[in-house]
């Protein structure tokens, strides 16, 4: 409940901090209680008892309170060897308390985590005092449909997808989100870095930088019990300039230490950290610099170097956002060809114009075909390189799921940021299980092309087949015939070693892997047409119904030479329209969700709401004769 009824004397903040040293012999709870009293009640009495992680209760008191304002220390518990909270096993001890006074009775509770964190300089991260590489995400509050308006079992849905990628680190972009998500990160395992949203812009004027302080104090107060919090955020970009007439870095240096020591203040206990304004990386604890190595600058084999130079500048290096965008189901046999263009051995950061998709110096973000063949070249290497990095704290890409944004017009899908591992309706990309084969323990083996219908080439020349797994071994079988087996290496790139050049047939394939690990064995299959005919220009357009369900119709327009072959790599514009009495399904911010959409591979797929009726469906698309199908 977001509005709750209270007696005349009830809590207002119960800080409960539970501290425990490096090896876990030692913990303690320290409470500390603020009080909502409007009535002025004079005393009361606070029962309280903390209950482990199997509920027994380890320790119960009780407190005679005879001053009720301000913040009062209730108790100091010590805990002999407790259970730790890690990201493998979350387990959270509870907090029971009741206040009993004239104005009535409040019972209520918090739940606390035992474990010790600590960013070593020069150096990783350790939880408990065994290094843990942060293997880290970001999160937008927006979902296809409903935009900020997440419900509680979607927000539930895309954690727990999450957590089964791998992540055990999360920063919460760019701003306090719901304790909903707090809560999950608690009992799901994830580490959180929380920021408040002082993003871009330079810095703004009193009510601007009291407004910032506000949130600092709300967003510390309101989250400080959650074991998953690691980092408090204090800023994003900084150093970008635009949003106010003034910018004035030593203005922006002074305000930033201001709320260094708020943040400290009110919580010695947690880290501060800011993204990307590099006359301020001294001031907090741990600092991201930019990094964005084979899309804004540079090609993905910068990605090592330049981590290690940006290493060497600050006291506690953690690399937040990095990746690229790709239009899901947008697929290419020669994904790398952009890199040709680019210079490398410099910097990777991003910088102003670098996101537009015109002008400037040679880029992946502007040059690249945006497919997501690429993506996954790129994130592939970027995980076999942090495996070889032991002085690593961590990274988290950029983002989980695609999501809005105004400043986006022109990308394939308008309007969308669409680096996301998912898509917007949380539909899984290739991304997703790359991540998946290096993060997660499950045996797991995913064929990439889940959703590449077509693939082109030559009359019998190999074509590579990536495979991407945890397993120890994979074994790969071509329209049922064996093309051997592979042992996984993940500093063989690509793939970790799991990848085959087989020979398709035309027409129709199948290709199936087997992996293993131990006893283990698990399973991946995809069918798909290998087309050898050279197409020309795009000339025609064809509209097909391809399936209905329920009442919903699924159609898709491919796009044609002026001999009839369909044209693989068309990324033309494609326009959808309705006249009837259906509605299309659209404005979901995804590939097969738009009205307006970049085709993928000469396709593009968006779905009708018949609603029991007759429609017309048209595409248009420039240069190209407009179809239309009856519904």
């Amino acid at each position: 409940l977001n509005l709750v009824y209270v007696p005349a004397l009830s809590v207002d903040k119960m800080f409960v901090k539970a501290a425990v040293d490096s090896l876990g012999k030692t913990g303690t709870v320290t409470v500390t209680a603020r009080f909502y009293n409007p009535s002025k009640v004079g005393n009361a009495d606070l029962n309280f008892k903390l209950l482990d992680p199997n509920g027994k209760v380890v320790f119960k008191s009780g407190k005679r309170l005879t001053s009720l304002s301000g913040d009062l220390e209730i108790s100091s518990i010590a805990i002999k060897k407790p259970v730790l909270w890690t990201t493998e096993k979350p387990v959270q001890y509870t907090l029971a308390y009741e206040v009993i006074s004239s104005g009535g009775n409040f019972k209520s509770e918090e739940k606390v985590g035992f474990r010790n964190i600590n960013f070593v300089e020069k150096g990783p991260f350790k939880l408990n005092g065994k290094r843990l590489l942060l293997r880290g995400t970001h999160r937008h509050e927006d979902h296809a449909g409903l935009g900020a308006a997440m419900t509680e079992d979607l927000i539930r849905k895309e954690m727990v997808m999450m957590k089964d990628m791998g992540v055990n680190f999360i920063r919460l972009g760019h701003y306090q989100q719901s304790r909903i998500v707090l809560n999950l990160c608690d009992s799901l395992g994830i580490l959180v870095w929380e920021e408040i949203p002082w993003c871009r812009g330079g810095l703004g004027g009193d009510v601007y930088k009291n407004q910032a302080r506000t949130m600092l104090k709300n967003m510390i107060e309101q989250h400080y019990n959650h074991p998953s919090i690691i980092i408090w955020g204090l800023g994003n970009e900084n150093d970008w300039p635009g949003d106010f007439p003034e910018f004035d870095k030593e203005k922006i240096r002074t305000f930033m230490k201001e709320l260094n020591d708020t943040s400290h203040k009110l919580d010695p206990s947690r880290y501060t950290a800011i993204r990307r304004c590099d006359f301020c990386s001294d001031i907090v604890d741990v600092y991201s610099p930019s990094i964005w190595a084979g899309w804004y600058r540079g090609a993905y084999t910068d990605y090592k170097q330049v981590s290690i130079d940006e290493f060497k500048k600050v006291k506690r290096f953690l690399h937040v956002e990095w990746g690229g965008d790709s239009h899901a189901l947008r697929h290419s046999e020669n994904p790398d060809k952009a890199l040709s263009k680019i210079k490398t051995g410099g910097s990777a950061d991003e910088r102003a114009g670098d996101a537009s998709l015109y002008g400037g110096a040679a880029r992946i973000s502007k040059d690249g075909d945006w497919s997501e063949s690429y993506i996954t070249n790129l994130i592939d290497w970027h995980l076999k390189e942090q495996e070889t990095m032991p002085w690593l704290s961590g990274t988290a890409y950029w983002p989980f799921k695609d999501f809005s944004t105004p400043v986006r017009p022109d990308n394939p899908v308008p309007y969308m940021n669409q680096k996301g591992v998912v898509e917007r309706d949380l539909t899984k990309k290739e991304a997703y299980y790359v991540f998946q084969s290096y993060w997660t323990n499950k045996p797991m083996v995913h064929i990439y092309g889940h959703t590449w219908p077509i693939r082109w080439g030559d009359a019998g020349e190999e074509k590579m087949v990536k495979v991407y797994s945890n397993c120890s071994e994979a074994e790969i079988f071509l329209n049922g015939k064996s093309f051997g087996t592979k042992k996984r290496n993940s500093q063989d790139y690509p793939a970790a070693g799991l990848r085959w050049n087989l020979p398709f047939v035309n027409g129709g394939n199948v290709v199936k892997v087997v992996a293993k690990n131990g006893n283990e064995i698990v399973t991946d299959e995809i069918k798909f047409i290998y087309q050898t005919e050279k197409w020309g220009k795009p000339s025609t357009m064809e509209l097909k119904k391809v399936s209905e369900v329920g009442g919903i119709a699924t159609l898709e327009v491919k796009l044609f030479d002026d001999k009839g072959v369909q044209c693989l790599d068309a990324v033309n514009w494609i326009n959808f329209g309705l006249t009837g009495d259906g509605k299309l399904i659209d404005n979901l911010g995804t590939s097969s969700g738009s009205r307006k959409v970049q085709a993928y591979n000469g396709r593009a797929i968006i779905s009708a709401d018949l609603k029991s009726g007759k429609s017309v469906v048209s595409v248009k698309s420039d240069g190209l004769p407009t179809v239309f199908v009856n519904l």
